[in-house]
């Protein structure tokens, strides 16, 4: 017998025979107070991110002055010994007396606009600070008060040396006030902090979420940041990237199939309905053993609170460097004009931003099949 004409087909690494993927709405994870502590580390993205791999613009001067101000920030933490600290005793008429602390300002801001390379310089703080140290976004930090309760949440960071909280919000008015009065708590603690944001809601063109912003609405802890100006060329004038074709159904089952263990297969409308039966705490646990995500039918999501899930499970996806392969509406057509010129508009744009990314790097699996 001769030999086909048509050469053996090679099975990449990661692509063995076939495993039954794992249904992500299938899936209601219990998490463990002391593991929603342990995961606050910065992205994989960025746990090489250190202060000397950060290459400032010799142009913006400022960049490298935060360099040099962290830095200085970090040699004057000291390391503490992980047991929860007791907050400040509360004298009358409500005020706290004051622990002792070390001299130095109690937090740092770093304000700038998006694409100068904040993230990366919070990560590199967290990296030079002796733990036990804690790492997360602002909606992270709200998804674990509503985990915990406010009082068990201040119990589990009270011991911390540093706090680090990216991408600082100010969309939800109630959100903010809880995550001042934590930090209000921490603070007295001896809990030093760190934050960055981006833009407010309503000011995407202008470039950047100004300081004063922030220290207005942090109130009786503005006096304990610093805050650092990064400057730096802004990038969202770029507008949203454009999402690659959607796959056809029947092609993200099959890709979904042949891919082998870590593949998920869900269909859009079921998962976004289990969504709302999960905490949001809880989306990072979800997508335990998952390396690639196969999304059947996606469609345009129909209300806010929908669409905010989506968002978090978005930011679990791209912190765990998922790729996404998905039929149906592009990522980039997901969300109404009504939500893009709203005022979650910045947790939209960058879910976006996110998911159209992923959504280029199941190109590799389709590639590879």
């Amino acid at each position: 017998m001769g030999q086909s004409s048509t050469p053996p087909r090679t099975v990449p690494l990661g692509l063995v025979s076939p495993v039954p993927p794992i249904a992500l709405a299938e899936r209601r994870p219990v998490v463990a107070a002391e593991r929603l502590i342990a995961e606050m580390v910065p992205p994989p993205r960025f746990q090489q991110a250190r202060f000397s791999t950060y290459i400032p613009d010799q142009r913006q001067p400022s960049q490298a002055e935060a360099v040099r101000v962290l830095e200085t920030f970090a040699s004057g933490l000291t390391a503490r010994d992980g047991a929860s600290a007791k907050p400040a005793k509360k004298r009358w008429f409500g005020r706290s007396a004051q622990p002792a602390t070390p001299a130095g300002p109690g937090g740092v801001y770093l304000d700038g606009g998006y694409g100068v390379g904040k993230t990366h310089l919070l990560a590199s703080l967290w990296h030079a600070t002796p733990g036990p140290k804690a790492f997360g976004t602002f909606v992270e930090l709200t998804n674990l008060v509503g985990a915990l309760g406010f009082q068990q949440a201040v119990q589990a960071l009270s011991g911390h040396t540093l706090l680090c909280i990216d991408e600082f919000e100010l969309d939800d008015p109630g959100d903010t006030v809880l995550v001042s009065t934590l930090l209000t708590r921490l603070a007295e603690a001896g809990v030093k902090l760190a934050a960055t944001s981006n833009t407010l809601p309503g000011k995407l063109g202008e470039g950047r979420f100004a300081a004063s912003d922030f220290m207005r609405e942090i109130q009786g802890l503005a006096s304990r940041f610093r805050s650092l100006r990064i400057d730096g060329q802004d990038y969202r004038h770029r507008g949203l990237p454009e999402a690659p074709p959607p796959y056809s159904d029947s092609q993200v089952t099959d890709l979904a199939g042949s891919y082998g263990a870590g593949a998920s297969l869900d269909d859009f409308d079921r998962l976004l309905t289990h969504l709302s039966e999960v905490h949001p705490s809880r989306y990072g646990a979800l997508l335990d053993g998952v390396d690639a995500v196969f999304l059947r039918d996606v469609t345009a999501v129909p209300d806010q609170s929908t669409a905010l899930r989506l968002v978090v499970l978005a930011d679990r996806m791209y912190d765990r460097e998922l790729p996404v392969v998905a039929s149906g509406t592009a990522f980039d057509s997901i969300f109404s004009e009504e939500m893009l010129n709203g005022g979650y508009k910045k947790k939209y744009f960058r879910a976006i931003s996110r998911l159209v990314a992923l959504a280029r790097d199941s190109r590799q699996i389709a590639a590879a099949s």
